[in-house]
Formats: C-alpha cells, sequence, structure tokens
C-alpha cells in the first residue's frame, strides 16, 4: 500500500513530512534524485528523462501511486508523462494544482470553466526551469481569468539549501524578493513554487510584507493527497516498506535530510 514521493534532491522532504502526519498508516517510499539536483537548471528533456527514471524505480518499489514533490519536474514533465507514457494502471500526480486550487478557492476536481477569483496580483517565486516553462500561468489560467503573475527565477536558492549554507539562502531569497517588487510593488500573493522554499518561508514572508499571503505546497499537497486516497483506494500499491533511496551518496544525503527534518532518517542506494 505503499506510495511513492519522488524529488530532485531534498525538497521533496517538506512535502513527505506533512503527508506522513496526514496519512501516519500509508508507508511512503522517498526518492531523491541527489546525484543530478538540482533540475531547475537543466532543459526540459533532460528534466523529462531523470523524471521518468525516478518513477519507474518507484513504481519497481511497489508504488502504482508517485508524487512529483519537485515543482520542476512537475512543470517540465508532468503532462507529457500523463499524456504518452503512464500506464494505465498507475499515476503520476504534481504538486501544483492542488496549490492553485487553494490560490483560486476551487474544491479538489472542480471542472467549471475559469472565473475571476479575489486575488488579481500573485508573485509566484520558482526555479528558472519552472518560471521558463509556464506551467504555473496555464494551469492556472484553466481555472482563473483576470489574474496578473510576475516570476522571479530564484537562482542559487536550492543550492544553498541543499548544501546547508542557510545564510547564503537568506540572502539569495531576499534579493530575490527584491527584485521581484520592482516588477510588481504590492502583490496579494505570493507562491513559494519549490519544495525547497517551505524551508525558508518565513524569510519570503518577512521580505514581502506581512499584508501579503504567502502559499505553501506540503499542507495543501498532503490534504489533497488524503482526498485521492479517499476517491481512488485502490492506487495504494503493493508496497508495504518504508524507504529512502537516493542516487547520491547515501552516507552523506543521510546526515542532509536528518538536518532537513530535525529527525534521523538513513538514506539506502537507489
Amino acid at each position: 500500500m505503499a506510495v511513492g514521493i519522488f524529488d530532485s534532491g531534498l525538497g521533496g522532504l517538506t512535502v513527505l513530512d506533512a503527508v506522513e502526519k496526514r496519512l501516519p498508516d500509508v508507508p511512503f517510499v522517498y526518492l531523491g534524485d541527489n546525484a543530478h539536483a538540482p533540475y531547475g537548471v537543466r532543459d526540459a528533456d533532460d528534466v523529462y528523462e531523470l523524471t521518468t527514471r525516478g518513477v519507474e524505480r518507484l513504481w519497481a518499489a511497489g508504488c502504482d501511486l508517485v508524487i512529483l514533490a519537485c515543482n520542476t519536474a512537475s512543470a517540465a514533465a508532468l503532462r507529457r508523462m500523463q499524456e504518452s507514457w503512464v500506464p494505465r494502471d498507475k499515476r503520476v500526480l504534481g504538486v501544483f494544482v492542488p496549490l492553485i486550487e487553494a490560490l483560486t478557492e476551487r474544491e479538489w476536481g472542480d471542472n467549471s470553466p475559469p472565473r475571476e477569483v479575489q486575488v488579481k496580483h500573485v508573485a509566484l517565486f520558482a526555479t528558472p526551469a519552472t518560471v521558463s516553462s509556464r506551467a504555473f500561468q496555464r494551469e492556472l489560467a484553466f481555472r482563473a481569468i483576470g489574474v496578473d503573475v510576475e516570476a522571479q527565477s530564484c537562482g542559487g536558492v536550492v543550492d544553498a539549501i541543499e548544501e546547508g549554507d542557510m545564510i547564503l539562502a537568506e540572502a539569495l531569497v531576499r534579493s530575490h524578493v527584491d527584485a521581484l517588487k520592482r516588477k510588481m510593488p504590492n502583490p496579494q500573493a505570493a507562491i513559494l513554487g519549490c519544495t525547497h522554499y517551505p524551508l525558508m518561508q518565513n524569510i519570503f514572508q518577512d521580505a514581502l510584507g506581512p499584508d501579503v499571503q504567502v502559499y505553501s505546497q506540503p499542507n495543501l499537497v498532503a490534504e489533497s493527497l488524503a482526498d485521492y486516497l479517499t476517491r481512488r483506494p485502490e492506487m495504494l500499491g503493493e508496497g508495504t516498506a518504508k524507504q529512502f533511496l537516493t542516487t547520491g551518496d547515501p552516507k552523506r544525503v543521510s546526515a542532509r535530510a536528518t538536518q532537513f527534518l530535525r529527525r534521523e532518517i538513513t538514506f539506502e542506494q537507489a
């Protein structure tokens, strides 16, 4: 009954932490493609190849349902995977849609036409690859009209977080927020479009100011997954063991992950 969680590195652990708390009886298999992180500077074909390889590894671990806890993979690879690659008996879901549904105040599965929403000016902070894909704007357009989105490519933030250099990460976040506000001085809401960024949510909020509502993904994804599994319990795979897998150095990744979640995490070689 395992569910797979895939990320390019450690950022997806923020999603894993939230879904484990929401669904304590479900074993999760986490795969971090740390050997190839970060994805945010790669082109779409490269991201697609790496993501499909990771998803296949999770299927082999007994996970019929895989969550791409990586915005870059969700933006650059998911639609292509769903349209032409994922078998009928498997599911691969991304992390964009729950975020957009919260922003537009639409319930899960609401397929009504796009409509006016209260929030008109949205700041999007994401990796270069996610920004260039325009996937967020495309998914938003399916659900809302009249929303101005200003995207800020946050180069360097993921690398700093993965290396544990939170002082550098904070400096970069503040710099990227300043750059965004030069283009959109008064955003009403901000989207943290990378699963690493919740670790810096307080910094984003402080830099943006108290009047900006900051949307972060982990808890939203957890609620959406719980709802999905209630409706589709057959998608719980055959796997029963909780695992942490990495394409990188398990010892090094385990140490970083333990710092990330503030509890001991032991990775195995994927």
